[in-house]
């Protein structure tokens, strides 16, 4: 059976995220007990995702914003589906409709899980609850553009589903949680990746 043992834990940093610093063992491959190691973990806590997809356009609808730690290795300016922190006490359903409408604009009804998923569990203990709604544009009905006290320039983006291959193999899109979506409905839409 495997086993953690976690000897110290402690909060080095604590500010928009924290890192926690463990001394711990963990039980190896072989069965036997890892010596005492030191690991580091970027506490961010779980962020809800959703692809928004107008079926009678046949249309994504993304966001383009500047995402700092991408910058010095580019884009710097991020082709994402919407997301944000899950806010405690708040269903992943709600808090995708809350980011919906504050990053897009759009009111969302029913959402869909995709997937739950660990973005880099080698520093990182941030989880992704991914879901997949659908809109038309009646659903628009803000401006959306982000929250302007948390300093957000969010503009909409729109792809063709004929054109989300494209934008996976020349790099357009780059985000993980976004590829991870897009390609989903490629496969759900039956839609080949083929050709890009």
């Amino acid at each position: 059976m495997s086993e953690v043992r976690i000897h110290d834990r402690r909060r080095i940093f604590d500010d928009w995220f924290a890192v926690d610093e463990a001394q711990l063992q963990f039980t190896r491959g072989d069965g036997r007990l890892s010596r005492v190691v030191r690991r580091l973990s970027l506490e961010r806590g779980d962020a809800v995702a959703a692809l928004l997809f107008d079926r009678r356009r046949s249309r994504v609808v993304l966001t383009r914003q500047f995402r700092f730690p991408t910058f010095d290795k580019g884009p710097g300016w991020m082709i994402e589906i919407l997301a944000g922190v899950l806010d405690a006490g708040e269903t992943c359903e709600d808090a995708v409709r809350r980011e919906a409408l504050e990053e897009l604009g759009y009111r969302v009804g029913a959402v869909e899980p995709i997937a739950r998923f660990y973005v880099s569990p080698g520093g990182s203990s941030e989880r992704v609850l991914l879901y997949f709604a659908e809109v038309d544009a009646t659903d628009r009905v803000a401006t959306g553009g982000g929250v302007e006290a948390e300093d957000e320039d969010i503009e909409p983006v729109e792809l063709a589903l004929d054109e989300i291959p494209r934008a996976i193999a020349d790099g357009t899109v780059c985000d993980a949680k976004t590829l991870v979506a897009l390609l989903w409905l490629l496969r759900r839409e039956a839609r080949p990746l083929a050709g890009a």
